[in-house]
C-alpha cells in the first residue's frame, strides 16, 4: 500500500502529468477513449441486443431507418440491415475486436520499433545502417500494400480452415509493420544523445553489459 501511495504521488507531480491537464484536447480525447473502453468492456449490459444470437433477429424489421427518421423506432436506435440486425448493438460489441486489434497493434509496433531503435542508436555502424535502410524502405511502401503482402503470406502458409481464425492476428501484424518505424526513429534518436552522456560511459567503464545498460539506462 505504501509504494501504491508513493507511485501515486510521483504520478501526481509528475511533469507529464502537468502538461496533460493543462491540454484540453489531449484532456478530451483522453475522455472518449476511456468511454469506449468502458462501453467495450459492458457491451452486453448497453448493447438491447446480442448480435451473435440468432433467435433475437427478426427478419420482418430489416432495413429499418435510425431514430429520428420516418418509420424510425426507439428499439433499434441506428436502425437495422438487412437481416433484421440491430447495428447498434453490432457497433458496440464490435469495439471490443476494434479496441483490441488497435491496442495489440501499437503494442507490437512500439515493442518492434522501441527495440530496433535502441539497437540502432546504441551500437550505431552497420547495424544502424541496415535497421535504417530497412526504415527508409518501409516509409516507401503504403500501409495497405503490406497488409495485402502479410495477408497473402498468410494465406500461402496457413490451411484454408485456419484462414478466418488467423484474420486478426494478419490485421495485428499488419499494422504493427506498417508503424515499427516512427517508434524506431525517435527512439534511435534518443539513444543516440544519451549513450555519449557520462552516466552511460561510466557503466560502460564498469562493464556493464549492454544490453543491462539499454534496457535500465
Amino acid at each position: 500500500m505504501r509504494v501504491f501511495a508513493e507511485l501515486l504521488h510521483r504520478v501526481r507531480d509528475s511533469d507529464i502529468l502537468y502538461s496533460f491537464m493543462r491540454t484540453p484536447t489531449a484532456v478530451v480525447a483522453a475522455a472518449i477513449a476511456i468511454a469506449c473502453v468502458i462501453i467495450a468492456l459492458f457491451a452486453p449490459v448497453i448493447a438491447p441486443y446480442d448480435p451473435y444470437d440468432l433467435a433475437s433477429i427478426n427478419l420482418l424489421d430489416a432495413n429499418r431507418p435510425p431514430i429520428g427518421f420516418e418509420h424510425g423506432t426507439y428499439a433499434y436506435l441506428f436502425g437495422t440491415d438487412h437481416q433484421g440486425r440491430d447495428i447498434f448493438s453490432a457497433v458496440v460489441f464490435g469495439m471490443r475486436v476494434s479496441m483490441m486489434v488497435a491496442a495489440a497493434s501499437v503494442l507490437f509496433a512500439s515493442l518492434l520499433g522501441i527495440t530496433l531503435g535502441l539497437i540502432g542508436g546504441y551500437f550505431g555502424g552497420a547495424v544502424d545502417s541496415i535497421i535504417m535502410r530497412i526504415a527508409d524502405v518501409q516509409l516507401s511502401f503504403p500501409a495497405i500494400l503490406i497488409a495485402l503482402t502479410v495477408d497473402g503470406a498468410a494465406r500461402a502458409i496457413v490451411s484454408v480452415d485456419l484462414h478466418d481464425f488467423v484474420a486478426v492476428y494478419v490485421i495485428i501484424v499488419s499494422i504493427g509493420l506498417a508503424y515499427w518505424v516512427q517508434f524506431a526513429r525517435t527512439v534511435r534518436g534518443m539513444t543516440m544523445v544519451e549513450k555519449n552522456k557520462e552516466y552511460v560511459l561510466a557503466a560502460q567503464i564498469m562493464g556493464v553489459s549492454p544490453l543491462s545498460i539499454m534496457l535500465k539506462h
